[in-house]
């Protein structure tokens, strides 16, 4: 077993980005994935976790050699042993796409066998790069202190200043006690409010350990948060959201893009996508409170029918009350995996948001065998849509059309929106 190198300083050039906002180096033989640092740059960098094996994790300490695309750090709590908020504020925002775009090629490329280049598009609001982000979940330490998770850690950082979010919405909050181990849901809504929202500290099992929760769309939705009593401690928590001209009422604690300008840019792209005719049926699978749903209904009209498959029953509520208007539209609670089966009419076309694991085998391949003409895929995550479009490509469909958006940044996360025809 090779011996640990842990807090060793290593001087080494970093290469190509990897997934998850590290530069991949190698010195002696072993690879090691380096945070802080640009491709070609050299640096000294200090290991942080080596577990034996191939592998280890560093942090770069010193810049030897900087690239022409470094620039000072806009976020103070990210560097070196900090948060594992912004992987990428020591970056311009151009570079920082580019190697967005090299990654998602990346993934397509190894996971999924597609040789694709792949342009990562800002959002509209974007601006620096600072001040994009409408809601965060925020971790309260063991003195009560609101803060974010270090990297990798469970130890928190409790200062409040990550610039994604405008500063106005941390006022106050470190002031204040919180319940030791609680979680703060933070957001400003469509029309300028601010809401947060205490949730009770997450069982402990006898371990010490953070009992697991619900994996799949609960952990992106509300689902894990209604399991903890919640406290809401500044405005209603019930936030609104616009698309399209509608208003979306829904819990705080539920799901909506962090992004402000990614709602209404990526239901332009499904209704852009979305091949609807009059009478049509379609299915929007993680369907939340149906935003992309409105979409579909007007595309099938009102001789269609949409039905929107969510796992979190409130959202679901809120979505019946947002498109009630829409009489071709029906909300099913539950998980999309054992919902599927239950669906009686046939589909045309299928829109799919799914949490960062993506959707899966078992999800897809129920999906592909009622045989849908076409189908829209959003994914979080570079390396899970890779998955999802090899999955969909076993089955006969063709990605014919991809976009992927900087939805997050600063971060080395990325949105990817994929189009799939049966062949």
């Amino acid at each position: 077993m090779t011996e640990s190198w842990f807090g060793l300083l290593l001087e080494v050039e970093l290469g190509a980005p990897g997934h998850g906002g590290f530069c991949v180096a190698r010195h002696e033989g072993r690879v090691v994935f380096v945070r802080h640092g640009l491709p070609g740059e050299r640096v000294v960098a200090r290991v942080t976790e080596d577990r034996g094996g191939s592998f280890c994790r560093a942090d770069a300490v010193e810049i030897l050699s900087p690239s022409a695309d470094r620039v000072d750090t806009r976020c103070p709590i990210a560097g070196p042993g900090g948060s594992g908020c912004c992987d990428y504020s020591h970056t311009t925002a151009d570079a920082g796409r580019r190697l967005k775009s090299f990654v998602v090629a990346e993934q397509l490329r190894r996971v999924a066998g597609v040789e694709r280049e792949v342009l990562v598009e800002e959002l509209p609001g974007t601006g620096d790069g600072t001040g994009w982000r409408t809601r965060v979940r925020l971790a309260v330490d063991s003195g009560g202190r609101p803060g974010y998770h270090r990297y990798r850690s469970s130890s928190i950082v409790s200062e409040l200043s990550c610039p994604q979010m405008d500063s106005v919405a941390f006022e106050g909050l470190s002031g204040q006690q919180w319940r030791p181990g609680a979680e703060l849901q933070v957001v400003l809504d469509g029309a300028g409010t601010r809401h947060v929202v205490e949730i009770a500290p997450a069982q402990l099992s006898t371990t010490g350990r953070r009992s697991p929760g619900r994996r799949g769309a609960s952990a992106r939705r509300a689902a894990s948060s209604r399991a903890r009593p919640e406290k809401t401690v500044i405005g209603s928590g019930r936030v609104t959201e616009y698309v399209s001209d509608r208003a979306f009422t829904l819990d705080a604690t539920g799901f909506w893009q962090a992004h402000r300008g990614a709602a209404q840019v990526y239901t332009d792209v499904v209704t852009d996508w979305t091949d609807a005719s009059p009478g049509d049926g379609a299915w929007d699978l993680y369907g939340g409170v149906g935003v992309f749903a409105a979409s579909l209904a007007a595309g099938v009209g009102p001789e269609g029918h949409v039905t929107s498959v969510e796992f979190s029953r409130r959202a679901a509520e809120d979505g019946r009350s947002a498109l009630a208007d829409l009489t071709q539209v029906s909300f099913v609670p539950g998980r999309v995996e054992r919902s599927m089966d239950a669906l009686a009419e046939p589909v045309a076309i299928a829109v799919l948001d799914p949490p960062r694991a993506g959707a899966g085998r078992d999800v897809i391949d129920a999906l592909a065998a009622r045989g849908p003409r076409s189908v829209v895929h959003i994914g979080c995550d570079p390396a899970s849509f890779a998955r999802d479009v090899s999955l969909y490509r076993a089955w006969g469909y063709e990605l014919t059309d991809i976009r992927a958006f900087d939805a997050f940044p600063l971060t080395s996360h990325v949105e990817c929106i994929g189009r799939f025809v049966r062949k």
